[in-house]
């Protein structure tokens, strides 16, 4: 194969016109580490928050959003199947009261002197609601038989959860007239030690108080004593308890036999009424009669125990 020969002419106008690789490299590095490039800033996130003077005030948010505190409210079935026990985990009768409880049966009691309260004028407001008890930490609710508690119970939450957490006033107390009493529960507690009081008295108050008090309690009621005459103990159910079917169960079976076990003095319990359950008793008994004359004379009673018309004094 014939060799090709370039001419020497031909190689050095080649040379001139493509100059070396070496002596292209440094002029490269050369412009490069003389180059100005501009500053690198960084980022407005990335800056570091600066004080602000004590004197300069904060611009307000645009949207401002509060949350709403919530508490967490117990709730305990009670014996009473019409009333239910709440338990807000705080004091619900001021330190200032010195009755164990205070019972509001309709809404102007709660209006009324000397503790009318804005807590039970709202709960009684509510559609079936027919009787309020403030314990010392705890609330009893009661209703009519035809509501169910579906109905009820939700707009009872959201009342206690309000006023709780709001700060109001539960109860007030205000000046009372000779004689005006709005609300049921006594001044005093009955329970309470009277140095007055003869050794009987004594201690059938101290049973009651130290026995009786606290299962009543549990189940969203208290206990009056109203009075000791001819051996027959007096006594007033509260909350729960006053509209319950076992009362009378409670009062014979369980607070009569034990008072009579342990003092001989002892000879019965009775439940004292109010003059308004008395009236209302009274009037019952008359819508007794008309349904039975309606139905005929052979017609079954309606209700038992008493105040209907099939109930004797044993």
């Amino acid at each position: 194969m014939a060799s090709l020969t370039v001419p020497r002419a031909a190689m050095r106008s080649l040379s001139r016109a493509t100059p070396s690789l070496r002596s292209q490299t440094p002029r490269i590095a050369t412009r490069c580490l003389h180059q100005q490039s501009s500053p690198i800033t960084a980022s407005r996130s990335q800056h570091r928050p600066k004080a602000r003077p004590w004197n300069q005030s904060a611009a307000a948010p645009s949207v401002v959003t509060s949350a709403r505190r919530t508490m967490f409210i117990q709730t305990e079935p009670t014996p009473n199947a019409d009333a239910l026990k709440f338990n807000p985990n705080q004091r619900v009768l001021p330190e200032s009261i010195s009755s164990p409880f205070l019972e509001y049966l309709s809404p102007r009691s709660t209006l009324a002197p000397p503790h009318p309260s804005p807590l039970a004028a709202q709960l009684l407001n509510i559609d079936g609601v027919t009787s309020v008890f403030f314990g010392a930490d705890y609330i009893t609710v009661t209703k009519d038989s035809g509501t169910p508690w579906a109905h009820v119970k939700p707009e009872v939450f959201a009342i206690i959860n309000e006023f709780m957490t709001s700060g109001q006033a539960i109860v007030n107390t205000v000046a009372a007239k000779a004689g005006e009493q709005g609300q049921g529960g006594q001044e005093a507690d009955s329970l309470a030690y009277d140095e007055n009081d003869d050794d009987v008295i004594g201690m059938i108050k101290e049973l009651l108080d130290t026995r009786v008090r606290p299962a009543i309690q549990e189940d969203g009621g208290d206990i009056e004593f109203r009075g000791f005459n001819d051996g027959q103990v007096l006594l007033k159910l509260r909350g729960a308890c006053r509209t319950c079917d076992s009362s009378t169960v409670t009062l014979k079976n369980g607070i009569e036999s034990m008072l009579m076990h342990y003092i001989e003095e002892v000879k019965g319990v009775q439940q004292v009424m109010d003059q308004e359950e008395e009236i209302a008793m009274k009037e019952f008994a008359k819508f007794e009669e008309k349904l039975r004359q309606q139905k005929g004379p052979d017609a079954a009673p309606t209700t038992v125990g008493k105040g209907s018309l099939d109930y004797a004094e044993g």
